[in-house]
């Protein structure tokens, strides 16, 4: 079923009223005529969730929404809507008979910020973890299902993003139909005499930043996999989505520094869900030099999800851990849009 168009942002109100004014910041541009967006209640009171909405090209053969989770340092606009050439990741999926939403996490993008984020950052410890990330994404999960008449929802997520969404899988299986992890972030062997890590609240990312760390993957004598124009231009909307970007010096987007801390505790062996809980068909999607995921890690995870009944490990040729901005992009669509669809049964007679 489809959510019900409306102009500008809809505000849905929580079912329990006591949980005050939901309060946004800067209105968002569409990225699209048909886009709508809409602000909910999240697990803060008083800060709201923002959601991006673009419905399938056509009847959506009654197929579980799509719900993208985005990952450590960028939201939904600058991933699975950015448009390389005028076509989005999410492009493919609508086309593809799938109804999708994009979620920002508090923080990011059009979402409320933490007041937290208005102080300095040594003074709070780090903001948006995965169990507030995770009830984040259940917010979101249960507003599209209200909307949309939904069962269940399908999710699509994005590096540190797989651990919020696998969070959130594990204590919802009844909501979750299938679930895409692209360049997941897996558990490595503990090191014992490392104390998990602390941080800051909230962090500084520039573009030059995001650039190195877009560009690193590639293998010395590799042809590159990133167009430079095409990171140019997403450069400049990075920035755009912090409306304080602009006047720091260098310029930079102010993010929760949660999700970088989680990264390095999975690797330190303190890995915040458990993949056994989760019982949705699952494809893990990823580069073949996406040095965030080595093969070690892709094989930890698919043997740890052992109570899903349809598992797939793709990796595909020449991607990254950013793979949805490289040539490779095609491929990483095609390769989510079939295991969506689910064609992993017996052939119809």
């Amino acid at each position: 079923m489809r959510a019900k168009p409306v102009s500008g942002a809809t505000r849905y109100r929580p079912a329990n009223p006591e949980g005050g004014i939901l309060m946004s910041h800067q209105p968002a541009p569409a990225l699209d005529p048909r886009e709508r967006h809409f602000r909910i209640a999240g697990p803060h009171p008083g800060l709201d969730l923002f959601l991006r909405f673009l419905p399938a090209h056509g009847p959506n053969g009654r197929r579980s929404p799509v719900l993208y989770v985005h990952g450590a340092t960028f939201p939904s606009a600058l991933s699975i809507a950015h448009r390389f050439d005028g076509r989005s990741w999410r492009d493919a999926l609508c086309a593809a008979g799938f109804d999708v939403w994009g979620l920002d996490f508090q923080g990011f993008g059009f979402s409320g910020r933490y007041p937290a984020m208005e102080v300095a950052a040594d003074a709070h410890p780090p903001l948006c973890d995965a169990a507030d990330a995770s009830r984040q994404v259940a917010a979101a999960a249960r507003f599209i299902q209200d909307r949309q008449g939904a069962t269940r929802v399908s999710l699509i997520a994005h590096s540190w993003g797989c651990i919020a969404a696998g969070r959130f899988a594990g204590a919802y299986p009844e909501l979750v139909d299938r679930l895409v992890l692209f360049a997941p972030i897996c558990r490595r062997p503990p090191l014992r005499d490392l104390p998990p890590p602390g941080g800051p609240a909230w962090r500084l990312v520039t573009v030059d930043d995001q650039w190195k760390r877009f560009i690193e993957d590639v293998p010395d004598g590799e042809a590159p996999v990133l167009s430079p124009d095409h990171f140019a231009d997403w450069g400049q909307r990075y920035l755009d989505s912090d409306p304080g970007s602009r006047g720091r010096d260098p310029a930079a987007v102010k993010i929760p520094a949660g999700p970088t801390i989680g990264i390095v505790r999975a690797w330190l062996g303190d890995y915040p869900w458990d993949p056994a809980l989760v019982r949705a068909p699952v494809a893990i999607i990823r580069g073949e030099w996406d040095g965030l995921v080595p093969d070690a890690d892709a094989a930890w995870l698919f043997r740890a999800l052992r109570q899903s009944p349809v598992k797939r490990d793709v990796k595909l040729g020449r991607g990254t851990h950013l793979m949805h901005f490289e040539d490779s992009r095609f491929a990483l669509w095609q390769a989510s849009v079939g295991f969506l669809q689910g064609a992993d049964g017996a052939p119809s007679a």
